[in-house]
């Protein structure tokens, strides 16, 4: 064989797997389409499942259609053939983007699924759930290791009585009064977002506004509205502490889920025409990933010493708080923050029926030292969102676990900014994490 033939041979080779390239590469984008077409259909029968919606009028339902009985199994039906379209993908075929664009249509596809069961009246296990619907599952803890944790904290909390009435009573004094709220959140989102910029290329345009609002199960909400834009509303049912102040600038907003999707948009959406990120599915992976990172986010724009000395600095002055406790309720706050899981096991106890709603509200507020109005919010949380909570947590030290096996460090801070940028950017699932 002369070395022109084999030149003519390793020359269709090379065409033929471009050929096949470009036709699977065409097959996932129609594929995408349909999946964009379903999400939004069932958005039609389960008002909370799409939290957001930017992408081509054409893909929506057509408000003519007409809803029957049939239609969960309909959209099951659907939902099982796309996925079969999407395993017949030959993936050795495809770069590495286009092989973790497939896995996460897959896993949104059985995610939506198992949310079209429980919207029919078919109810899980409370880990089975968020397997199925967010494609993980939290650890459990049983009620000595909270027990452990009260003891710690019973050690530093100033006062006599029970922690829960003590905490309360200690945590008054940081209370930020609501004239004040929206100047200290504007300060603290000011901050965060210059901190967010140094780091990231946001989209010129990227933009946000805030609202604060009443009678809700959660205490703050970022809606996306496409073209780097969101909503970010803010329950003042409650009183709100000075920490959450940061925490809900950089959960919301810089670097949390205004920046998520941002660049998802910028990246996928606008970049690569990947009309699937268009449309977020509350009940999803994606859920796990967004409200993980941006918890860690918080972490990472305010490490350390530099958050308490921000606040110090600007935030306690504004809310005309002493900053002098500054280090004694940032001592506190460390420890209650461990105690998050005691919602996990609150939610997955009452959701599998072993506990009662009061049971529930008393776990709450023995674990997780909520006040009894912020416990019966929880709880409300909970029954709508169900498992959804273990994304805010479990979400958290998968995404912290993750970058760190990556070198992303407290001593290498630059470095846990370029992975996180990445993940933030990217079609990762939860499985990627582990």
């Amino acid at each position: 064989m002369t070395k022109f033939m084999l030149l003519c041979i390793s020359l269709c080779i090379i065409l033929f797997a471009c050929t096949q390239k470009s036709y699977q590469s065409s097959e996932l984008d129609t594929i995408a389409k349909s999946y964009v077409k379903l999400m939004l259909e069932i958005g039609e029968y389960d008002s909370d499942f799409v939290d957001a919606y930017y992408g081509p009028e054409n893909l929506k339902p057509d408000a003519a259609s007409k809803k029957d009985d049939s239609s969960f199994e309909k959209l099951k039906t659907r939902i099982d053939a796309l996925n079969s379209e999407i395993s017949a993908i030959d993936v050795t075929n495809l770069d590495d983007m286009q092989q973790a664009r497939v896995k996460y249509l897959h896993k949104q596809l059985i995610a939506a699924a198992a949310r079209l069961d429980y919207s029919s009246g078919t109810t899980k296990p409370f880990d089975e759930e968020s397997a199925l619907q967010y494609d993980a599952v939290a650890p459990t803890h049983d009620e000595a290791h909270f027990k452990d944790l009260l003891h710690a904290l019973n050690d530093i909390l100033p006062g006599h009585g029970s922690i829960t009435t003590r905490l309360s009573e200690f945590k008054k004094d940081f209370i930020i009064p609501k004239a004040k709220l929206d100047a200290v959140f504007q300060a603290a989102i000011s901050e965060a977002r210059k901190r967010t910029n140094l780091h990231f290329d946001l989209p010129e345009n990227e933009n946000f506004h805030v609202e604060y609002v009443t009678d809700k199960s959660w205490s703050a909400y970022n809606w996306y509205k496409g073209n780097s834009y969101s909503l970010i509303q803010v329950n003042t049912d409650l009183p709100i502490y000075i920490d959450r102040a940061i925490d809900l600038a950089c959960h919301e907003g810089y670097p949390g889920h205004h920046v998520y999707n941002a660049l998802l948009e910028k990246n996928l959406v606008v970049n690569r025409n990947w009309v699937e990120f268009s449309v977020y599915p509350l009940f999803s992976p994606q859920s796990l990933i967004a409200e993980g990172s941006a918890n860690y986010g918080i972490d990472v724009a305010f490490p350390g010493e530099e958050r308490i000395a921000f606040e110090k600095e600007t935030l306690f002055p504004l809310a005309s708080i002493d900053p002098a406790g500054a280090e004694k309720y940032y001592e506190i706050f460390a420890l209650t923050k461990k105690l998050s899981y005691a919602g996990n096991e609150a939610a997955r106890q009452f959701l599998d029926g072993k506990i009662s709603r009061q049971q529930a509200i008393d776990w709450l507020i023995k674990y997780a030292l909520m006040a009894p109005d912020r416990a019966a919010q929880r709880l409300r949380f909970i029954e709508k969102y169900r498992s959804y909570v273990i994304n805010y947590n479990w979400g958290q030290d998968l995404v912290r676990k993750w970058i760190e096996k990556q070198g992303g460090t407290d001593e290498h801070p630059e470095q846990r900014w370029q992975i996180f940028g990445k993940l933030l950017s990217n079609p990762y699932i939860p499985s990627d994490l582990k």
